[in-house]
């Protein structure tokens, strides 16, 4: 009996071994790597130089790093809030019984997601256009305003196109996990507060949002990682002006892969990691302090 069991677990190994295999050679190995390149100087063509912590040092000092850091920040905070506040409205929406064609609606809203994000970078540069886009031209065509207007001229305009980007691709996506997380709610709840008396509002607030608690804090962590990794749209749509656009992946980007200062560009990386692991860890703490 024991050697059969015995048995039974040799093949389990064997079954994931597959997976530890491909993480230890194309995630572990360059994440040990990337962190040793940290602590050096390489073009990529000559022999690394061991130059100490004068790469994290040079990023204390550096104020392109700083703007890309509130440059990612704005970008973030401006797209997750009506980016989860969507998505928690639509999919209280989308779960009640009597709305028709929800599973269609479902469908649309989360198309976006699956779009990759180069494409829709490149799709909102043209529509934003300040000579040929389609905004523009809308805009006009209403009556809104009377000449084109220059959106990735202004700072502040062009943060707002990538946050409006990011809140449509990703949406739909958060949206169907709290309609999961409504539909794991136990009707029960509702009927005993229905019997009692209680309003929409209440049964809101004192059941749905309760119960649906770890979804919420699932989608925000996820959001933080996610939106502070913000890359592929930024890097189509351009820097902006004054650098407005520069996030942190997209300096990490151009310091590796244009300047090939290899060891700079894996000192950027590692301090984007503790900027994320941090905020992650503060919004983990914020949204279970009540729970």
């Amino acid at each position: 009996m024991n050697s059969s069991k015995l048995n039974k677990s040799k093949y389990g190994y064997l079954f994931i071994s597959p997976f530890f295999i491909i993480f230890l050679i194309f995630s572990l190995v360059p994440i040990l790597y990337s962190f040793y390149l940290s602590f050096m100087k390489w073009d990529g063509f000559n022999d690394p130089v061991f130059i100490g912590a004068d790469n994290y040092i040079r990023l204390l000092n550096d104020p392109f790093f700083f703007k890309s850091i509130a440059n990612t920040f704005i970008i973030w905070i401006v797209s997750i809030i009506p980016q989860l506040s969507l998505a928690l409205l639509l999919a209280i929406i989308l779960n009640e019984k009597f709305i028709r064609g929800k599973h269609f609606f479902r469908a649309v809203y989360y198309f976006p997601n699956i779009i990759t994000p180069v494409t829709l970078g490149v799709m909102f540069a043209l529509m934003f256009d300040w000579q040929t886009g389609s905004v523009n031209k809308m805009l006009m065509g209403l009556g809104l305003i009377e000449e084109n207007i220059n959106w990735f001229g202004d700072p502040m305009l062009s943060r707002l196109i990538i946050s409006a980007l990011m809140c449509w691709q990703y949406f739909g996506f958060n949206m169907l996990l709290y309609i999961a997380g409504l539909q794991s709610i136990p009707d029960s709840l509702y009927e005993a507060a229905q019997i009692d008396g209680a309003s929409k509002w209440k049964i809101a607030m004192k059941i749905t949002l309760p119960m649906l608690k770890p979804v919420l804090v699932f989608t925000i962590i996820t959001s933080v990682i996610g939106g502070l990794q913000i890359f592929d749209a930024p890097l189509m749509l351009g820097r902006g002006p004054e650098d407005s656009t520069l996030t942190m992946i997209m300096y990490l980007y151009e310091m590796s892969f244009q300047k090939f200062d290899y060891g700079y560009g894996a000192a950027i990386a590692y301090a984007a990691f503790v900027i994320i692991l941090i905020f992650s860890i503060i919004s983990a703490k914020v949204s279970k302090m009540n729970k």
